[in-house]
């Protein structure tokens, strides 16, 4: 049995949660509402946005239950029961411009969000499918993002091959590196957010709020956007799927995301 001096659980979803067909387990269900039931505030932390993480938090019941959700890598943190933002960051409009036009110069495709739907000005590109994929989202193809947007951005995210993706990264950090953090999830999703917005910020924002030590946290991920969390926990787990760079930062490898790797977590270290 495990230990009952953790307070607070963070769940990245795509390669943690979920398996690698997207689905959530009954079993990592179970598991969860296990947790929930033990006083333990959990937290979906994702790359995805509000609208993709929503889908998931209520298969969890977290409205009726409570929870959290960290979407655009923190971006925005949703009370789950409440029904309210907690916290939100957006771009500023300033940068939207030089994010696509540096994409157009590279051949990559620019994408963000626009209500349940990802609009992108290269619709049938493979990678903006893959995050459509990942969100259950239709892709609407728009001529000219920053024309387009005229709402609060909290995540663009250009998509394509990895080589083609470097060059994207360090042309935006010259621009706008005061003003943005650029980084990736996966090696062909590079993220752009507002500067200081990492999942590790973002939940030490929400611990500060429900009176959480960083020491009571327990923080589970396997993609490179997971490093901050999984280094800010008190107890780091990375999957054993995760990539490389993140399963060397964590105090504990769990089973895969096939093999409901969450549940034998909160089993081992939280029930």
């Amino acid at each position: 049995m495990g230990t009952t001096k953790y307070k607070a659980l963070a769940l990245d979803l795509d390669g943690t949660l979920m398996d690698s067909n997207k689905k959530l387990s009954d079993v990592n269900k179970q598991a969860i509402w296990a947790a929930i039931d033990a006083n333990i505030a959990v937290i979906l932390a994702s790359g995805r946005p509000l609208f993709g993480v929503q889908p998931v938090a209520q298969r969890l019941e977290l409205e009726k239950r409570g929870g959290f959700i960290l979407a655009y890598n923190g971006g925005n943190i949703w009370d789950c029961k409440a029904h309210r933002l907690v916290y939100k960051k957006e771009i500023p409009s300033n940068c939207i411009t030089n994010i696509c036009e540096v994409a157009k110069e590279f051949d990559v495709a620019p994408l963000t969000y626009y209500g349940d739907k990802i609009i992108s000005e290269k619709a049938h590109d493979e990678y903006v499918i893959k995050e459509a994929f990942c969100n259950n989202a239709e892709v609407l193809q728009i001529d000219d993002i920053p024309a387009f947007v005229d709402y609060p951005v909290a995540k663009l995210l250009i998509v394509g091959e990895h080589k083609k993706l470097l060059p994207v990264k360090d042309k935006l950090l010259n621009l706008n590196g005061n003003e943005l953090d650029i980084f990736f999830s996966e090696d062909y999703f590079l993220e752009i957010v507002p500067k200081n917005i990492r999942k590790d910020a973002s939940i030490h924002t929400l611990l500060l709020h429900l009176g959480i030590r960083q020491s009571e946290l327990i923080a589970c991920g396997d993609g490179l956007n997971d490093i901050s969390m999984i280094q800010y926990a008190g107890l780091g787990i990375a999957m054993e799927n995760a990539y490389p760079d993140v399963k060397k930062i964590a105090d504990y490898i769990a089973p895969s995301n096939d093999e409901n790797g969450v549940a034998q977590v909160i089993q081992k270290f939280i029930l």
